[in-house]
């Protein structure tokens, strides 16, 4: 991709209102712009990140055996009144009337309307399990959207539906989703830390969340250095030092970004809504659900906040937006084009590319792509008149001088 051609708007500075280094990071490299408080438009680079994220939820999701289908995002308030939540919800739920004065609402979840899809079809234990997910924008009125991606009003998020005859059923599949966001998570570049959560307005019995740790985030969680016990601290009364209470070790407490959460909602939609099942003995029973919940836009927001340093974003490696970012300093040098035009497409056989061919000083070019931070930067300058070019890795920030005819060899040695 030529760099003259992808809509990549770095900004030198920060908006006034960004406190969060990834807000920052994500205004400056050019990956959102906000349109209002709490909605944002991903532009090409972001999105671009986005469909990598997507990717890599799509293949674990896949792999447990779970289906892709999409549900709308407009959702009639009978359904939500079938499950008792419509009066329940409170002020986030966004709702609306047509023309004809019917209640509606922009999903900001959706159970109701799985619940409805699957219960004149899931009528036999014979058909179960089953677990169905999409990707889609959800919608919340967020009384105090903040940290850009973190707490918005519209965003993209994954939802998974299982469906189940039997509480056993749920644990195994309950444990098989755990582990498949932690792998999800972890191919995305997080550190997460599992902890016990409040169902809160998603019902159900058991809950956990998938936290990332960090200053900016609006949890605040207790874990044990030890084991894997975490836990929401409004639901434990544990300080620093306490002692764990699974297996003794030390309690530390830490600020967390909620990225993905889990629930094991039981019959709490499927009873109300009359979305039963014919067991082995003949007889009628409520279908027994779990929800599992995946912040696509989020993941973003905290991939950013956990891998960057002082000069911009450094992207873990499943999700970067290209393999190579080939900078030609000078482009009014015709020895400096022709050496980058010739790079750009032998890298292309090992990789995505963008080349910085934009009629800009060298430096600000440098400085753009440290702040996008793609993986490997190819420089083409004035040593290229003795057929060298430099080489960066982003990461560590070093830099060698490598001959033009070596650099496939080189890039693929990194």
């Amino acid at each position: 991709m030529r760099q003259s051609m992808m809509f990549i708007p770095t900004l030198k500075e920060a908006p006034k209102d960004a406190e969060a280094m990834s807000h920052k990071l994500l205004v400056r490299a050019g990956l959102v712009k906000q349109v209002a408080a709490g909605i944002y438009s991903y532009l090409p680079l972001g999105y671009k990140v986005i469909k990598k994220i997507e990717t890599i939820i799509r293949e674990e999701m896949d792999a447990l055996g779970c289906s892709e289908l999409l549900l709308p995002a407009l959702q009639t308030a009978d359904l939500w009144k079938e499950s008792g939540r419509w009066a329940d919800y409170g002020p986030e739920l966004m709702r609306l009337q047509d023309r004809k004065k019917r209640d509606f609402c922009l999903g900001p979840t959706h159970e109701e309307v799985i619940t409805f899809v699957v219960r004149d079809q899931l009528n036999s234990y014979k058909k179960l399990p089953v677990g169905l997910y999409q990707i889609q924008t959800k919608f919340r009125d967020e009384m105090r959207p903040r940290f850009a991606l973190m707490r918005g009003r519209e965003f993209s998020m994954k939802d998974l539906y299982t469906f189940h005859a039997n509480e056993e059923c749920l644990d195994e599949w309950y444990k098989l989703v755990w582990q498949a966001y932690k792998n999800i998570f972890n191919r995305c570049g997080l550190e997460v830390k599992v902890v016990f959560s409040d169902p809160g307005q998603i019902g159900g019995d058991v809950a956990h969340e998938f936290m990332v740790m960090s200053e900016v985030g609006e949890d605040t969680i207790s874990y044990c250095n030890s084991c894997d016990y975490g836990s929401n601290t409004e639901l434990s009364n544990l300080q620093v030092g306490d002692v764990c209470p699974d297996c003794g070790g030390s309690i530390s407490i830490a600020k967390g970004i909620e990225v993905g959460n889990i629930f094991k909602l039981g019959t709490k939609y499927s009873k109300p809504m009359k979305a039963t099942f014919t067991d082995k003995d003949g007889k009628d029973k409520p279908l027994i659900m779990g929800c599992y919940g995946l912040g696509v836009t989020r993941t973003l927001m905290a991939v950013v906040e956990q891998n960057n340093n002082n000069e911009g974003i450094v992207w873990p490696e499943e999700i970067k937006p290209f393999d190579y970012h080939i900078v030609c300093f000078d482009v009014k040098k015709d020895e400096q084009v022709e050496a980058s035009m010739e790079i750009y497409q032998n890298l292309r056989k090992m990789g995505e590319c963008l080349l910085d061919d934009r009629l800009e000083r060298g430096v600000v070019k440098l400085k753009d792509a440290d702040l996008i931070g793609i993986p490997v930067r190819i420089t083409v300058g004035r040593d290229i008149s003795e057929g060298l070019v430099e080489v960066t890795n982003r990461k560590n920030g070093k830099t060698d001088k490598v001959k033009i005819g070596e650099i496939e060899a080189y890039c693929s040695s990194l």
